[in-house]
């Protein structure tokens, strides 16, 4: 796989992350059947994409990325959902997380 395809791939498998994250929320502890059966579609997909991206970047930047588009994916639709906090420091720090996943775009081969 080229290294933009992976990369391409690599931030799909992120989006899933950021589905079974809110989709754990709709779970209610993995006690309704179809938001379970969805979440857990999603993480499967999410970790098979992330695998298939390893096969081109390296692992350290993989997982990186994968977690750092998880986690400002979830803490945006947090917001946005259930009404979570959006201060001034908590987006300033989502900042920092996406200007971290550029960098390391940025500073990757490909």
């Amino acid at each position: 796989m080229k290294a933009s395809t992976a990369w391409t791939v690599l931030l799909i498998a992120g989006l899933f992350e950021v589905a079974w994250a809110i989709g754990l929320k709709y779970t209610d502890g993995f006690s309704r059947f179809w938001p379970s059966v969805g979440t857990l579609l999603a993480m499967l997909v999410s970790v098979v994409l992330l695998g298939m991206a390893m096969k081109s970047l390296p692992v350290g930047t993989s997982y990186a990325v994968w977690v750092g588009v998880g986690a400002v994916g979830t803490a945006i639709l947090g917001i946005v959902l259930f009404n979570e906090s959006s201060d001034i420091g908590r987006l300033l720090s989502l900042g920092l997380i996406v200007a971290g996943i550029v960098g390391l775009k940025l500073s990757s081969p490909g």
